[in-house]
């Protein structure tokens, strides 16, 4: 196959990217950077564009099989009026540009990013893809990021929306920030840690979305997060058990709020998210449970 990336330099993308290629696909990354940050590879074409404009760069959409779309600035800084403008437009105006020069009556198929916060703060209750979203900024963002990937549908193309949670692998993501403070003996819960977090090894991520690519029957939201969810405050015993280091120094609500503010508060709330979608397609997951994901991600 033909495929198009957004975003194929990050922390998923390169991943994603080096599987397509084991498989013998062609891939196309488009990305910010004005060189490209992945090792040459004959079967890998690199842009440098902005895809949050009109260009050039939109040429190559309708030569493609299929899109991947990963682009979108990290939620993981302070809020600013002008950060989360960033934060929206990167995926939004990303999302409408790729759409925009699909072909009409297209074959393709459309796999675009959206992320467990579409839930908002889910508290108890279990979060399949039917499930009513939220209503906070995050939450908002990925309703229309969902709606411009949707679009593509009209054209004829196979759409998937892939609601990621945390995604931890090695060299990279969430992991490279969570451990440090581990190491250094000082991890622990944030806030109370009753907060239900949504994960899945980069290794299943990257198997999913090579599956949904193949399974034309599968079409719509599919949550990206592993069958068993777990508290945060479990995760962090967890972590702390595979780096073997305490975990007991919690991060109180107060101080998320005070530093970090609206984001503070985001990352206070939690979903109790299922992969309903992709278990009901066939999809069997590598690491179901978090244990075993961290041990093989840092060979604890």
């Amino acid at each position: 196959m033909k495929i198009l990336i957004t975003g194929g330099t990050g922390f998923v993308g390169s991943a994603l990217t080096q599987r397509l290629m084991e498989q013998g696909h062609e891939v196309t990354v488009i990305g910010s950077s004005s060189r490209c940050r992945l090792a040459a590879h004959p079967q890998l074409t690199y842009t440098s564009a902005d895809t949050t404009r009109p260009g050039p760069w939109q040429q190559q959409v309708a030569e493609q099989d299929a899109l991947i779309n990963l682009a979108g600035r990290s939620v993981f800084n302070l809020w600013t009026t002008a950060y989360k403008e960033s934060i929206y437009n990167s995926r939004i105006l990303t999302t409408r540009n790729l759409v925009a020069a699909l072909p009409v009556n297209t074959e393709a198929v459309l796999l675009s990013t959206s992320a467990a916060g579409y839930y908002g703060d889910g508290g108890e209750a279990e979060k399949i893809e039917t499930s009513t979203g939220g209503n906070d900024f995050l939450a908002q963002v990925c309703r229309d990021w969902e709606a411009e990937a949707e679009k593509a549908s009209e054209k004829g193309a196979r759409v998937v929306r892939m609601r990621f949670g945390v995604v931890l692998g090695k060299g990279g993501g969430a992991l490279a920030t969570m451990k440090t403070p581990f190491q250094l003996g000082l991890g622990g819960p944030i806030g109370s840690g009753n907060q239900w977090f949504p994960w899945i090894s980069l290794d299943d991520l990257v198997e999913a979305i090579l599956f949904l690519l193949s399974a034309e029957e599968c079409r719509g939201p599919f949550n990206f997060s592993a069958p068993e969810p777990v508290r945060q405050k479990d995760f962090a015993r967890q972590l702390g058990a595979v780096l073997h280091r305490p975990a007991f120094l919690p991060t109180p609500a107060f101080v998320m709020k005070l530093v970090l503010g609206e984001f503070g508060r985001s990352l206070l709330q939690g979903q109790k998210v299922l992969p309903r979608a992709l278990t009901d397609c066939g999809y069997l997951f590598t690491y179901p449970e978090l244990q075993p994901a961290l041990r093989e991600i840092l060979g604890g």
